[in-house]
């Protein structure tokens, strides 16, 4: 898709996404040699990041699905995090990736990070497509990350705005 259907500036051009997706990939790839990973991506809005990145490593692997819900229709999470859809498979024991679209307050990312450690992986990183450090309230680990990006609502690749533009190949945003 070329098109921009906002007010906003195309902030990360489509290519520019897939030449980092590609370079985590292969950091994953590196990283876990010799061992199969076990990727679970944070629906909605991570699921074109999370194809892209299970494409980019070169290894033996696994997939789930998990879904929480903090924003709704908001551009600003609520705070209050829910469970909308639980994993499929065990994950005892096994190095887990967990894959998400976007780190901004860092609340859903810890929610998340508790719920998983109590399911006693081996190992438990985070890789997130976009992450703003500047708006954290809570610190989480994320270990890998695509880009950092200032505090603006950024929408496309995956991200929403109210559920729609998910299906944009690049990330613009708007004022807020």
């Amino acid at each position: 898709m070329v098109f921009s259907p906002g007010n906003g500036e195309v902030q990360i051009s489509a290519e520019t996404i897939q030449q980092r997706i590609r370079e985590i990939g292969e950091q994953i790839t590196r990283d876990y040699a010799g061992q199969e990973p076990h990727l679970i991506c944070v629906l909605n809005g991570a699921f074109l990041f999370h194809a892209d990145l299970v494409r980019a490593i070169n290894l033996p692997l696994t997939v789930d699905f998990l879904a929480v819900s903090s924003y709704g229709n908001a551009k600003q999470s609520s705070g209050e995090v829910k469970l909308i859809k639980d994993l499929s498979l065990p994950i005892s024991n096994r190095h887990v990736i967990l894959v998400e679209d976007i780190v901004d307050t860092g609340i859903t990312m810890n929610y998340l990070l508790h719920y998983l450690e109590g399911r006693q992986p081996a190992s438990l990183k985070v890789a997130a497509l976009l992450s703003k450090p500047s708006r954290r309230k809570v610190q989480v680990p994320v270990e890998y990350v695509g880009f950092e990006i200032p505090d603006a609502f950024v929408y496309g690749f995956g991200l929403d705005r109210s559920q729609r533009d998910r299906n944009l190949t690049f990330i613009t945003s708007q004022e807020t």
